[in-house]
């Protein structure tokens, strides 16, 4: 299995009946670890992190959420967290053989409530990736305002680049700007980012809404597997004082620095973040 090795389609059944598109790597008999994006990103985040755990002896499983990529949409527009969080418990479910799953932002919210509510996913180990029981709501805010800024869609793919491009300015430009169409789809004769837009709105004025700390520190307690936070050393939603206050106060958590990377931690620094991952994927075994 190299680095490169494509990427098999599957299809998942989410909460209430929903469908969940999903590329998966590795060899069918290796244990499942679940790559959970962020919101307002496609499962094609991982399509560097994906081949290169597979060459680590696990068979990967990145699924689109729902609201995102090509997996269905909310039909009422309800993205509320917990059915976020159901559709991960479907998942693992229909997995089995007790996933280890690794959530980015709201792929990591998702993941600590599916393992630590009732009814508890049943998993062998979370990593949440630059996500932790509270934000710095002034990184919140900046992505909310990327995710805003265009709602009449791009010219061309290159004009969808050039937008990454300023809001990620440490980021090296994609030689092939190309790649960015599997996050875009056309509508005539503009694109679109490829998730729904009524997703802003289950998260305007939810950045850190009262009790949802300790909501996330209960579960994080109750989930009772090892958890290991990932965090972007130069992340502006995850700072160094939250990381620790989230360790300090759920004991079997430790957390991690990957430097040079923001919030969007594996796409910022794909290799130090799998480097950061090697110590706890071996520690599972």
């Amino acid at each position: 299995m190299t680095a490169g090795a494509p990427s098999r389609p599957r299809t998942f059944v989410g909460h209430g009946g929903i469908l969940l598109a999903a590329d998966m790597w590795g060899e069918a008999s290796s244990p499942p670890l679940v790559l959970l994006h962020g919101g307002g990103q496609t499962r094609h985040a991982w399509d560097r992190a994906g081949p290169r755990l597979a060459t680590l002896g696990w068979r990967v499983i990145a699924p689109d959420l729902r609201g995102h990529g090509t997996s269905e949409w909310s039909a009422d527009g309800d993205y509320d967290l917990g059915l976020f969080a159901g559709d991960v418990r479907a998942l693992v479910a229909e997995l089995g053989d007790r996933p280890l799953l690794v959530g980015a932002s709201l792929g990591g919210l998702s993941s600590l409530l599916a393992a630590g509510e009732a009814p508890r996913a049943a998993v062998r180990g979370l990593v949440l990736v630059d996500v932790a029981h509270r934000p710095d709501p002034c990184g919140v805010r900046r992505i909310l305002e990327f995710m805003r800024c265009r709602p009449d869609g791009f010219a061309g793919v290159e004009d969808a680049a050039a937008a990454v491009s300023a809001y990620l300015p440490r980021r090296t430009r994609p030689d092939d700007p190309e790649r960015l169409r599997n996050n875009l789809r056309r509508r005539g004769d503009r694109w679109f980012w490829h998730w729904d837009p009524r997703i802003l709105d289950s998260f305007e004025g939810r950045i850190d809404p009262p009790g949802r700390a300790e909501r996330l520190l209960d579960a994080a307690h109750h989930a009772d597997v090892p958890i290991l936070l990932v965090r972007g050393g130069l992340s502006d939603v995850v700072r160094e004082d939250i990381a620790e206050e989230f360790c300090d106060r759920v004991p079997h958590a430790r957390y991690v620095d990957v430097a040079d990377a923001g919030h969007m931690v594996a796409g910022d620094r794909n290799e130090p973040f799998i480097d950061a991952l090697v110590p706890f994927l071996e520690g599972l075994e």
